[in-house]
């Protein structure tokens, strides 16, 4: 029975076969490549009950992206003493990465943001809301947001080498020995000093 606005009924465990069905299509043709009536008829449903659950792909791949990325458990990396935060998080990273449960995702949502600016765009608008912004706000240091975004860089370059690209020797290196040669370069970024002022300063007209 149809709701008063029109739209088919639906309980969470078919949004979350939607759901599912469109991971496997983002991971195996891409944002370009994934339709809502692939992905209807991927998960047996009609896609209408696909556009009242997500409205159109983009939601759909926001969905996907909500999934696919643990922002709990990276976030709560920053959680216990300072010193000790870049250990925890490149440590949290790797797990989620290896994870057979949210690796792939991962690796699609990464493949979809590079190859298509709309699903870049997605991307860049819940990670800042969802993983840059808690994260900005647990430092206690000076220039919060740029500490963030330099560690953001170092992660997804490893993601990238390590994961994607699997180029050796760090695609063969053990999680510990990618921990303890990333880790202090992370630290640094999140409590070091980072001489912004004398950055800037090079980059003014004279």
């Amino acid at each position: 029975m149809a709701d008063e606005r029109g739209r088919r009924p639906g309980n969470p465990q078919t949004r979350q076969e939607i759901l599912e069905a469109a991971m496997e299509s983002f991971k195996a043709h891409g944002y370009g490549g994934t339709t809502i009536r692939g992905v209807a008829r991927a998960a047996g449903v009609d896609p209408a009950l696909v556009m009242h659950f997500f409205g159109n792909k983009d939601g759909l791949f926001s969905a996907a992206i909500n999934t696919s990325l643990p922002v709990a458990l990276l976030v709560g990396a920053f959680d216990g003493d300072e010193a000790h935060i870049g250990e925890r998080l490149v440590t949290k990273y790797l797990e989620v990465w290896e994870d057979p449960a949210h690796g792939p995702d991962l690796s699609a949502v990464l493949h979809a943001a590079a190859a298509t600016p709309a699903a870049a765009e997605l991307l860049k608008e819940l990670t800042s809301r969802e993983l840059l912004g808690p994260v900005t706000r647990r430092l206690s240091g000076d220039h919060a947001e740029i500490r963030a975004l330099l560690t953001a860089s170092q992660l997804l370059g490893l993601a990238m080498i390590r994961y994607m690209l699997k180029v050796d020797p760090l695609a063969s290196m053990s999680a510990g020995q990618v921990v303890a040669v990333v880790a202090p370069t992370v630290q640094r970024y999140l409590t070091g000093p980072l001489s912004l002022d004398e950055i800037a300063g090079t980059g003014r007209p004279g």
